[in-house]
């Protein structure tokens, strides 16, 4: 259902921020957003539900960038000691990387590579669609499938822990 949006979202993101690139990522977070909600009421109006989280990444991220302008480079190395991960955390990511790398490796050659050239890689939909001799289509319903599938796999193994 939420994937008929998708190019029209981009579409829309583009001309609002002159990045295709920047829309496209934050479109994938949005969907991911969506995706990740916990909540179990059907979502009444996806296309409305879809553009609000996409328009709220796009404000988020420019009040992060506002407020990094703002603080001294010092006060940001004095603090980055406060974030560094302790060996509990490293290990949890650690072992989600894992996880994630089990649910890829479950997914269809050519979803995984969709998804791996645009996240790993940082390549367009039409780089990737030109690598994999696939339209720019079905790369984009690739990198959906894979969020999806990702986000499922990921959910029933934290269930069974």
């Amino acid at each position: 259902m939420l994937e008929n949006y998708y190019r029209e979202l981009v579409c829309f993101l583009n001309a609002k921020l002159g990045n295709r690139q920047v829309a496209e990522d934050v479109v994938h977070d949005a969907y991911l957003r969506v995706l990740e909600r916990s909540s179990d009421t059907p979502i009444e109006q996806p296309r409305a539900f879809l553009y609000r989280t996409a328009l709220n990444l796009v404000i988020d991220d420019h009040r992060r960038n506002n407020l990094r302008q703002l603080e001294s480079l010092d006060v940001l190395d004095n603090e980055e000691r406060y974030f560094s991960p302790s060996p509990h955390q490293s290990l949890d990511h650690s072992q989600r990387l894992e996880l994630v790398q089990r649910a890829l490796a479950e997914l269809p050659r050519l979803c995984r590579d969709s998804f791996l050239l645009r996240k790993i890689d940082g390549l367009s939909h039409v780089q990737i669609a030109g690598q994999l001799g696939i339209s720019r289509a079905l790369v984009e319903k690739h990198i959906v499938n894979a969020m999806k599938h990702c986000r499922l796999r990921m959910r029933q193994w934290d269930a069974r822990c």
